[in-house]
């Protein structure tokens, strides 16, 4: 036990001492940031104050991005524990698990599920799990990932015109594809033994990335229990901790969200909501810490797993549930 501690403690500094060292490049390379360009990317006429798209360390693609990467059976997946958590979708049929373990490192994987080309994406910053349809326009688009971010939230962009998107706003805020948006795909974020009992033929995503990486350690472990923000955000709300879990949703040009401390609260299932004029119904298995949102005809909507801080920072107008 204390040798964990130890090689934890020592990790821990390193991952400091390498945060310090990118930050310095960042500071004093021209190459990084230069007038209307930032790591790479035309960030001129921005949709946001350029002001506010900070640089996360990392070069462009310094976190690889997945493509059409190796599925393997659910039942000969032996290297997920119980409670570890996978981002999952189901199209035609065709049902497939992301571990998070694995996307931690990794943040997008351009996929195609049910014959329809999809981008994963995940920011461990936000606690972010969303999925998106990965065509924009008459544009098939691949994704890496920019090395980044605003209001600490993850910018993708595309391999084909280089266009900064971000992930919670789901929109090209720079480059040719700018004001652009992304179609979500509902998508489930729940425990690994939920998402298999449930889908014992599906597929998940194989650890053989073709990445050096250890996916049994997480980089970011301890990060969601400390109030701490890596990046500044634009918006503020103490009603509940920071890194809160909660499930947002945003219909007919509303938002609300779900924390998960209120629904625990709740003592019938499915909870009956509404959201800009749409009957909902919200159903959370607490042992799994899932949270799936119907419509009136049982249709999933694409719903947000967050940390609170995160959903506020881009809603902070937001209805918020609370159970009394």
């Amino acid at each position: 036990m204390l040798t964990n501690r130890l090689l934890s403690s020592s990790w821990a500094r390193w991952l400091i001492y390498a945060a310090v060292a990118a930050f310095a490049v960042y500071k004093l390379s021209p190459a990084l940031h230069a007038g209307d360009r930032l790591n790479g990317f035309d960030i001129s006429g921005a949709l946001v104050p350029k002001s506010q798209i900070a640089h996360g360390g990392p070069p462009r693609d310094g976190i690889p991005a997945l493509s059409r990467p190796a599925m393997q059976p659910a039942s000969k997946v032996d290297y997920l524990e119980p409670a570890d958590r996978v981002l999952a979708l189901n199209l035609d049929g065709d049902a497939r698990a992301y571990p998070i373990r694995i996307l931690n490192w990794h943040e997008v994987v351009n996929d195609t599920v049910g014959g329809r080309g999809v981008v994963i994406s995940y920011c461990p910053l936000c606690g972010t799990g969303m999925v998106f349809d990965a065509q924009a326009g008459d544009r098939h688009l691949d994704f890496g990932v920019s090395g980044l971010l605003y209001n600490s939230d993850m910018l993708l962009y595309d391999r084909q015109t280089s266009s900064l998107w971000s992930q919670i706003r789901a929109q090209a805020i720079s480059g040719p594809m700018k004001g652009s948006a992304l179609s979500l795909i509902a998508a489930d974020y729940t425990s690994w033994q939920d998402w298999k009992q449930q889908h014992p033929e599906g597929l998940v995503l194989d650890q053989n990335t073709g990445h050096s990486r250890d996916y049994s350690r997480d980089p970011y472990a301890g990060y969601e229990n400390v109030a701490t923000l890596y990046f500044d955000v634009q918006n503020r709300d103490e009603r509940f901790h920071e890194k809160e879990p909660v499930v947002g949703l945003t219909v007919g040009g509303k938002a609300k969200v779900w924390p998960l401390s209120e629904l625990a609260k709740v003592g019938q299932w499915p909870l009956q909501d509404s959201l800009g004029g749409t009957d909902l119904r919200i159903n959370y298995r607490v042992h799994d810490k899932s949270v799936t949102i119907v419509d009136a005809k049982g249709v999933q909507l694409p719903a947000i797993p967050a940390y609170w801080f995160a959903w506020i920072a881009f809603y902070p107008d937001t209805q918020v549930f609370l159970s009394e």
